[in-house]
């Protein structure tokens, strides 16, 4: 019983600084953005390099699909068939003519919506998926909740402005953006130039990517989803990755979003270099005799930094009090935690594991750990 007591305190004071993204002082900068709201993240930590209005609500038009993509994916019905509905045909904007009665794949239906940004395949998804668009809606909007999107409201799976209370926040599409680069099919997806999809009867479809910082612009590109309404204007959201930085630049109401995420990543990889804080395995230079050589850090601890903040990132190791009765009861695991500061502002906490724990099978709490760092964005394997 103690044990247990001891776990859950540990796991709600390491949970309350793993949540949300790590926000640290800011880097200024040097640049200007056209966005009226605009992030840029780090993926892997979650690290927020830039901000504009981040967290200021905004019509986001297409770069809704995102979440219905994720959606289809998570669905786990990628290779089930499609009979395309009446409303699916008739809905209005940016379109793949699907025809009523058609019946196509799933996954065809996620690339076109991707690619050719297709909003007769989001309802057509959205239908097949949820059961009916309504249900699909109610559907994004518990997973918004889930992953911590608290600024956004979905009433639609495409983003057209039919609804007034449509909208979400550059840092709430960055929030997206960085729970879906966790599942390889939507990377794949979005990072996909050119897809055919299956045969139908006057020949096969082609959907060509619409995202230019991919297709053309910038070579480091992996993906993203392009944007625009009358009233949203442009939107845009892209990823990109060099020399192990991975980024996510969103952009709400930019004239010139193309150059503005170019701009931004080429900052970014100029700036900062991914270090390795914490390696996964034993550490050393505890003083306790006790705990002395018989400490395991369970994760490692990756962060961006710049060259001048290398020197300013500081650990502290807090342990549980050694009790005599573990040796009967079982030690607690975790038994105490790496605490990670930069600047003094915590970014990330790795639980330590004592030795005759480290070495048995994985427990309820470890698959527990295992989702939680997940959720909070540090790797399992570092």
């Amino acid at each position: 019983m103690i044990n247990r007591v001891l776990n859950v305190i540990v796991v709600l004071i390491i949970t309350s600084l793993l949540i949300s993204p790590i926000q640290t002082a800011a880097v200024s900068y040097p640049g200007e953005t056209s966005a009226h709201g605009a992030i840029l993240m780090e993926l892997e930590s979650g690290r927020i390099l830039y901000e504009k209005e981040a967290h200021t609500q905004m019509r986001i038009a297409s770069i809704t699909k995102i979440m219905t993509a994720l959606l289809a994916i998570e669905s786990g019905k990628m290779d089930e068939m499609v009979t395309v509905s009446t409303r699916a045909e008739g809905t209005e904007g940016s379109s793949l003519y699907l025809y009523a009665g058609e019946k196509l794949p799933l996954k065809d239906l996620v690339y076109g919506l991707m690619l050719r940004s297709g909003n007769d395949a989001a309802v057509a998804i959205a239908e097949h998926v949820g059961g009916s668009l309504e249900g699909f809606v109610y559907l994004m909007n518990e997973k918004a909740e889930e992953i911590g999107m608290s600024n956004t409201v979905f009433n639609n799976p495409h983003g057209l402005d039919d609804h007034e209370e449509h909208y979400s926040t550059a840092y709430d599409m960055a929030i997206l953006t960085r729970y879906a680069m966790k599942n390889p099919t939507y990377q794949e997806v979005s990072g996909t130039k050119s897809y055919r999809a299956s045969e139908r009867e006057n020949g096969y479809r082609l959907f060509n990517n619409k995202n230019r910082l991919l297709t053309q612009l910038y070579p480091y590109s992996t993906g993203g989803k392009t944007g625009y309404t009358k009233r949203a204007k442009r939107t845009l959201v892209s990823t990109a990755e060099k020399d192990g930085v991975e980024l996510v630049t969103v952009t709400l109401n930019a004239g010139s979003d193309w150059h503005d995420h170019m701009n931004l990543f080429n900052w970014a990889f100029n700036t900062f270099t991914t270090e390795e804080i914490i390696r996964e395995g034993k550490i050393n230079g505890v003083k306790d005799p006790f705990y002395q050589g018989k400490l395991y850090a369970k994760y490692s601890f990756e962060y961006p930094l710049t060259e001048e903040e290398k020197e300013s990132v500081e650990q502290e190791v807090r342990l549980l009090s050694p009790d005599e009765r573990w040796v009967k009861t079982g030690y607690p695991d975790p038994i105490g935690a790496i605490h990670i500061t930069l600047e003094g502002k915590g970014i990330g906490v790795v639980p330590l594991s004592f030795e005759k724990v480290a070495k048995e099978e994985p427990s309820f709490l470890k698959k527990f750990w295992d989702a939680l760092f997940m959720i909070s964005g540090v790797k399992d394997s570092g």
